[in-house]
Order: C-alpha cells, then sequence, then structure tokens
C-alpha cells in the first residue's frame, strides 16, 4: 500500500505534525474511510525517509485524538468517522481556547472579564451552545 503522503523536509513544520495533519486532512475528506489500514510505522518511516520514532509519535498522537485505532499485532486504522470527527472537533475547541486565554492574559483581562465576554458572545443570535453542553455551573 502507498503511503499517498507528502512530507516536505523544508517545511517549519516537524515531519511527525505533517503526517499528523495530512492523515486528518485524508480522514475528514473522506479519502481514508473507516476501516482502513494504515501503514506500518516501518513502512511509513521507510516510504517517507523519517525515522521509526517520528511516524511513533505521529501515531500515538493521531490515536490520541482519535482519529486512528491501533490494534496490537494488526496495526493501526482509521477509527469510526463519527468518533474521529468529535475528537478532532473537541481538540479544535481546545487549542481555540488555550489561544483564547493567551489573547486575555496579553491584554490583562482578569477571568471575570473573559467569562462575560464568551457568555455575552454566546447570547449572540447565532452562537448556540448544544444542550449537554449548557448545563449552568453549580
Amino acid at each position: 500500500m502507498g503511503t499517498e503522503l507528502l512530507l516536505s523536509p523544508h517545511s517549519s513544520t516537524p515531519m511527525y505534525a505533517q503526517i499528523v495533519e495530512q492523515v486528518v486532512a485524508k480522514v475528514m475528506a473522506g479519502e481514508w474511510a473507516e476501516g482502513r489500514p494504515l501503514p506500518s510505522i516501518r513502512e511509513l518511516a521507510s516510504a517517507s525517509g523519517v525515522s521509526v520514532i517520528t511516524v511513533k509519535r505521529a501515531y500515538l498522537e493521531l490515536e490520541h485524538a482519535g482519529v486512528i485505532v491501533t490494534r496490537q499485532g494488526k496495526g493501526s486504522y482509521v477509527a469510526a468517522v463519527k468518533d474521529a470527527a468529535r475528537a478532532l472537533a473537541a481538540e479544535e475547541f481546545e487549542t481555540q481556547l488555550k489561544g483564547l486565554l493567551d489573547a486575555a492574559r496579553k491584554l490583562g483581562l482578569a477571568p471575570r472579564g473573559v467569562v462575560a465576554r464568551v457568555e455575552q458572545a454566546l447570547a449572540e443570535p447565532g452562537a448556540t451552545p448544544s444542550d449537554t453542553d449548557a448545563r449552568k455551573p453549580e
């Protein structure tokens, strides 16, 4: 099986992150369907000209994000699309939240000010959280 990944040693993005980004893109675009086997760590490392450690790190990140599942002795496979999409959305949320908090710190905003602004943004038309996430803090 071909790796179908194009990695650039000249990119400022680390090789493991390029692998993660490209696998995620292929899964989300539907190019790699649920249950599709991924190349073994050694196969991908050899085909891509990167170390086994680099590919292993990428696979661990993909597994942590819920994009792939690894079965001991059988290899890694694309996870269920619904699970992968939810995991990726949750990861994106965490990334955006971290960015929001970093910006708030740079601006010197107090935690209550940040919360007030988030609540105000959520109250605007079109900003409707899901019913499961709309619980009031205890």
